[in-house]
């Protein structure tokens, strides 16, 4: 029995049995990691903590604490850093090596080679150490480097903007390393349920951000990342079909990619700015949008009300709120609902994020004329029961649209105000007669995502700072608030995941009234509330009682 597996035995880690099966797999060349974690059921920070006690050296439980400086890392090649999974680290003023596998000592070795330091080990779990690599070196710091080293190789010589604009980019941005630079921003992206990506350009850095759960958020990336930003934008040019020699006007395109079983449709809008070109990437997880109406966070009587609103044969049904907001998914879940041999729907969209079996879809083409309003005068050829158009943006659809939903049609559509009562208004403000918006409107649903409280650090309000803010908003304050403490789940920022809010106004003859006598946004939300419209503040207090969201979230989504 080896000394090893006979101290694990000795500590009650492991059987006898199992000590002598860690040693059989060990003999079979096997490291004694894989060894253990095959043959036993140790976990990983246990054996770890052990090993540490029996090679005497320092056990981390966790590598979030240690913030290196800029100069200390740059003493560490990040390709050796990534490639053994071994991190610098300083405990008690001395510099230290995080690894994984104290018996795996070649990357230790070619460290110690590349820098002349000779640094004791301390040991942590890899993901730890994945962890602390990806954020303080940042992403693809192996990549940079490569390209760095590549550089200096070939004497590649950076130039300033101006002159970029005689470089034949396109071979550069096909080099092995900016594909797989750009590779691992969009897996990144996908893997922190990101759904928009920015890439910035400023005078002495490429900044990236990723917004998740609809927030933005710093992505860490080497400075290095600056040299190689025409070649990156020329690189996601060629993914979306887009013109790399343009870098002039804006460009607009589309990327499909399949991660882990997952597809991933992109959408790319790429704008010529001071330092270069900017670009955003819009990520759409297909699957998604396969929500029933019943998923996308109704409480009960809304989806009831909207469940039988959706199935009257004629007018309009507006869906309000900003970019982002869940908008499209819940006119899908209600064209899902309603989708069947009797109906002919036909949808007019900007762009199509998800294709509906059984439903006509049409992809907006401003270039050859194919506007919202063009495509709209053409469905009505078609003889459809229901319409969808993705959004009224002027005048002419809207009174399109309104023309239809008086033709018999069902018009579903889309409107950027900041609540269900100002959408009555607005489409006046366009232009459409008053009287066409009172006999054709249906109902309007304004709706929010609001962030929810991480299940893995939740924890609750101290009792008086809960009691300050009943005091400040009252009753809709419950009495035990929660909030989240940040932690690797969420990334620090103590949310995961958002849910659906809704504000449904039901167009009833009283509301008609009042637009027929062009009443305010506050008279005509006055009479809706008085028929029982709860207000988007009013649906966050469900999340409040059941201690999914917080009070700084709802001020950030809402208002009075």
């Amino acid at each position: 029995m080896s000394f090893l597996s006979q101290k694990l035995q000795e500590k009650s880690l492991i059987s006898a049995s199992q000590a002598l099966a860690v040693d059989e797999s060990i003999s079979k060349n096997n490291s004694l990691m894989e060894a253990v974690s095959s043959n036993t059921d140790l976990d990983e920070p246990s054996l770890l903590e052990s090993l540490a006690e029996i090679i005497g050296c320092e056990y981390l439980s966790s590598l979030e604490s240690f913030l290196p400086s800029r100069d200390m890392l740059a003493k560490f090649p990040a390709r050796l850093l990534l490639e053994h999974c071994i991190a610098p680290v300083e405990i008690d003023g001395r510099l230290h090596i995080a690894v994984s596998d104290p018996f795996s000592s070649r990357g230790i070795d070619q460290l110690r080679i590349s820098t002349g330091l000779d640094c004791p080990i301390a040991l942590c779990c890899r993901s730890d150490i994945d962890r602390f690599i990806k954020t303080h070196l940042g992403l693809g710091a192996d990549t940079i480097q490569t390209m760095v080293d590549e550089a200096e190789t070939s004497g590649l010589k950076i130039l300033s903007e101006i002159e970029q604009q005689d470089i034949d980019l396109e071979d550069e941005a096909e080099g092995a390393s900016i594909i797989r630079f750009v590779n691992q921003l969009l897996t990144e992206a996908i893997e922190k349920r990101a759904t928009d990506v920015h890439i910035e350009p400023f005078e002495d850095e490429l900044r990236v951000r990723y917004r998740v759960d609809g927030v933005l958020q710093g992505a860490s990336v080497p400075p290095e990342v600056k040299q190689f930003q025409a070649a990156i934008v020329s690189r996601i040019k060629i993914l979306s079909n887009l013109d790399i020699a343009e870098k002039r006007i804006p460009q607009d395109g589309r990327i499909k990619v399949l991660l882990s079983g997952k597809e991933v449709d992109i959408r790319v809008s790429i704008i010529p700015m001071l330092y270069g070109e900017a670009v955003v990437l819009r990520l759409l997880d297909c699957s998604s949008m396969l929500l029933g109406l019943e998923n996308i966070g109704m409480n009960a009587q809304d989806r009831d009300i909207f469940s039988d609103v959706i199935t009257k044969p004629h007018g309009i049904i507006l869906v309000t709120g900003p970019t982002g907001s869940g908008k499209t998914t819940t006119l899908y879940a209600a064209l899902s609902k309603i989708n069947d041999l009797e109906r002919k729907i036909i949808t007019i969209e900007d762009p199509i994020e998800y294709q509906l079996y059984g439903v006509n879809q049409i992809q907006v083409s401003n270039k050859r004329g194919l506007t919202f309003a063009a495509g709209l005068r053409s469905i009505l050829r078609h003889d459809p029961d229901v319409i969808l158009v993705g959004e009224i943006r002027d005048l002419e659809t809207a009174r399109i649209a309104v023309q239809a939903s008086l033709t018999g049609h069902l018009v579903f559509s889309t409107l950027h105000t900041n609540d269900s009562s100002g959408a009555l208004t607005r489409l006046v403000d366009m232009g459409v007669e008053p009287y066409l918006v009172a006999s054709s409107l249906e109902a309007v649903l304004a709706q929010r995502l609001l962030r929810k409280i991480c299940p893995y650090c939740k924890q609750e309000i101290d009792a008086n700072e809960t009691q300050n803010l009943r005091d400040k908003y009252g009753i809709i304050i419950p009495e035990t608030l929660y909030r989240g403490a940040g932690c690797r789940n969420c990334q620090g920022t103590g949310y995961r995941g958002r849910a659906g809010i809704f504000e449904q106004l039901v167009v009833s003859d009283d509301i008609r009234a009042l637009l027929m006598e062009n009443a305010s946004v506050t008279d005509i939300k006055a009479q809706a509330k008085k028929e029982g419209m709860r207000s988007l503040r009013e649906d966050v207090q469900r999340y409040l009682d059941a201690g999914e969201t917080t009070v700084e979230e709802m001020l950030r989504v809402t208002k009075v």
